[in-house]
Formats: C-alpha cells, sequence, structure tokens
C-alpha cells in the first residue's frame, strides 16, 4: 500500500505529534502532507520522511502566525494531490482531514478533537482573542463550520482518542468513532525513591488548561508549585505567582522527567480531550489532582492513581490539594505505574493496525 498522513501542522512536538511518530513507525514509507512544517521544531522520526506542505507554508511569517491563515486552510487541503495513494490517514485537531481522495483509497481520520475554536470552546476563544480576531471570528468561524462537517463526509473512519471526543465527533459530525488512546513511551520515564517537597503544572500555557486556577490555588496554599511549559498566558501568569510558585518555560525532556519523578503530585484542572501529561506522570509513579471532567475520566482512578475535584474553581482545587496530603501515603509508586503501561505506545500501534486490517478485510 501507498500510505499518506495528513497533519495540520509541524511547528512542534505536541501529544498530536506524538501520534504522528507512532504513524510513521508503523508506516516507514509514508508521505506526509501538513500545512506548516519547521523542521527545527520537530522529531527524527518525522523530518526523515518526505514531507509535503500546502500553499500556507509560502505566505508571511507562516511559522509563527499559521492559525491566522486558518479560513484559507480548507481550501489549501482541496489542492493536494493525493491520487496516488492507497490508504490516507489523516491527524485532526486543526483542519486536516478535509482532503480529497482517489474513490478507491481508504480514509480512516485519528481526530484529537473537532476543532474547539468552532465548536465547544467557540465562545470562550472569542472573548480571549484580540479585538480583530474578535469581530471576524463570527464570520469565517461560521464558513468554517459548513466546511468541517462537510470534510467529514469525506471520511470512511473515525478514530478518535477518548470516548471524550467519539461523543463531540457524534455530536458534531453525526457519525461514530472507534476510540483508541494515544501512545505514550511509558519507558521513558522512571521513579526515584525520594520525591521533592512541590506540586507540578506541566502543558502549554493557554486559557483552557487553567494553569491560572493553579497559580491563585498554591498562592493561598503557600505551598510549593513548579509550572513547566510556555505560551501566551505565560507573563500574565509569572505577574500573578506568589514567591512560593516556580515558572520555568519549556524545559527539555531530560529536566521535565526529573520533575515528574519527583513531584508530589501532578496538578491538571484542565478539561482535555485525552491528556498524556497524566499519563506521563503516572509512567513515573506519580499520582495526579484532576478536574473530574474530559479525558482525565479515563486516565485517572480516583483513589488509586489520582483524585478528582468536582469544579473549576480555586476553592475545589485548595480542597482537593487538601485532601491528597491527608491520604497521600496510600498511593502505590508501583501500582500507578502499571496502569499507565495501558497507554503505552506498542498498545496503541496494535489497536491501529488491527483496526487498519479490519478495514482493509471489509473492502476485500
Amino acid at each position: 500500500m501507498k500510505v499518506a498522513l495528513v497533519h495540520y501542522w509541524l511547528v512542534g512536538m505536541r501529544g498530536g505529534e506524538k501520534v504522528l511518530e507512532a504513524l510513521c513507525d508503523l508506516f516507514p514509507h509514508a508521505d506526509i502532507f501538513t500545512h506548516v512544517y519547521d523542521p527545527d521544531a520537530i522529531s527524527d522520526t518525522i523530518t526523515k520522511h518526505t514531507i509535503r506542505t500546502t500553499f500556507i507554508q509560502r505566505l508571511p511569517f507562516s511559522k509563527r502566525l499559521y492559525k491566522k491563515y486558518l479560513p484559507l486552510m480548507p481550501l489549501a487541503l482541496e489542492q493536494l494531490d493525493l491520487t496516488g495513494y492507497d490508504l490516507v490517514i489523516s491527524s485532526e485537531s486543526g483542519p486536516a482531514k478535509g482532503v480529497i481522495t482517489h474513490p478507491s483509497a481508504k480514509h480512516i481520520c485519528y481526530c484529537h478533537t473537532p476543532m474547539r475554536y468552532l465548536w465547544d470552546m467557540y465562545h470562550r476563544y472569542r472573548k480571549e482573542a484580540g479585538h480583530v480576531t474578535s469581530l471576524l471570528m463570527p464570520f469565517f468561524s461560521h464558513y468554517l463550520r459548513l466546511w468541517d462537517q462537510t470534510s467529514a463526509s469525506r471520511v470512511e473512519h473515525f478514530i478518535a482518542n477518548s470516548s471524550h471526543v467519539a461523543a463531540r465527533i457524534k455530536k458534531y459530525y453525526r457519525r461514530e468513532a472507534q476510540v483508541i488512546h494515544p501512545p505514550v513511551n511509558t519507558d521513558d520515564f522512571y521513579q526515584v525513591n525520594e520525591t521533592g517537597e512541590y506540586y507540578l503544572f506541566v502543558g502549554q500555557l493557554v486559557g483552557y488548561k487553567r494553569a491560572e486556577l493553579a497559580i491563585q490555588a498554591f498562592n493561598v496554599l503557600k505551598k510549593p508549585l513548579v509550572v513547566i511549559g510556555e505560551g501566551e498566558q505565560y507573563k500574565k501568569l509569572q505577574a500573578m505567582a506568589g514567591s512560593n510558585i516556580t515558572l520555568m518555560g519549556q524545559q527539555p525532556f531530560s529536566v521535565l522527567q526529573d520533575y515528574y519523578a519527583r513531584c508530589k503530585a501532578l496538578i491538571f484542572p484542565g478539561e482535555e480531550d485525552f491528556g498524556i501529561i497524566p499519563v506521563e506522570a503516572m509512567a513515573s509513579g506519580r499520582p495526579v489532582i484532576a478536574y473530574k471532567k474530559g479525558g482525565a475520566l479515563e486516565t485517572v482512578v480516583d483513589g488509586k492513581t489520582g483524585i478528582f475535584f468536582d469544579e473549576q474553581s480555586v476553592d475545589a482545587l485548595i480542597d482537593a490539594v487538601i485532601r491528597f496530603e491527608k491520604i497521600k501515603h496510600e498511593f502505590c509508586p508501583e501500582t500507578i505505574v502499571s496502569y499507565a503501561k495501558k497507554f503505552d505506545a506498542k498498545i496503541f500501534k496494535k489497536n491501529i493496525l488491527d483496526f487498519i486490517n479490519t478495514v482493509i478485510e471489509e473492502q476485500i
């Protein structure tokens, strides 16, 4: 089979790119198509493939301002010629699934999420956008929603990264989706005998991650909190953080590994589609204090690998940390690590191949 992998943009290594890496391992001769590509920001596993970009790549400052070109991306995708491919796997979070394939080709979409800024988080994104973007969003978002639903019909089979996302695919696209959790290289993480006194927040510093909840709660608790990540809210969060809170920005993987292994617990206050970060913390033997909604319900087991809080409020998070302090000795690192291995990359690859083989057998 000649295989094409379509990914929304390649400007950093986050959860979606980890999925693409695993797909690259499964299909070492696959070609990759994307809107924007920054080779300096992408792993060798991906860059060794042939990578073709849409015309978005040639627009001014595309590697930095690619999201500003979102209204042009449907047109850009439809200009890609995929007629020579037998299997097309689109990796969807930004626009990717809207490619036009040959009638005999199979198109499988691995959906990390229907685009948040068009659907369930539209009003939040608009409130947090700049003045000009906020004024324009109602116009281009209406057109993009119509295209997004139409392009869903070009996909033969959907795979969702969680049951939470599968439900949203059903709501917005009226399509069923097979759930295959994304890959985590659990063997990349390690455990230590002596942990530190700090709690840890890891993630991109953008609105829906709710890092401000963690900072506000720990300002009250006066307990040490380490924040690892960068994003548009960095300066705002730095300004509100007390002396007990350390914002470290983006860090090398080796530093992240060490902070995972030594933290008291990971703080996870956002509503995620799946959430690879809690699994990475658990692969390090550390429990998670998570908001009880979204993908965390599929990765965190209350009382076994972490605890939940019921609402995204400072008081609820403070109460959860106080509860955790009382029972922290009850969490077994070996049990937590064993549970995290359910999400290992080897399991992801097997599940993907089994699904594709089933699709091909149905075609025959």
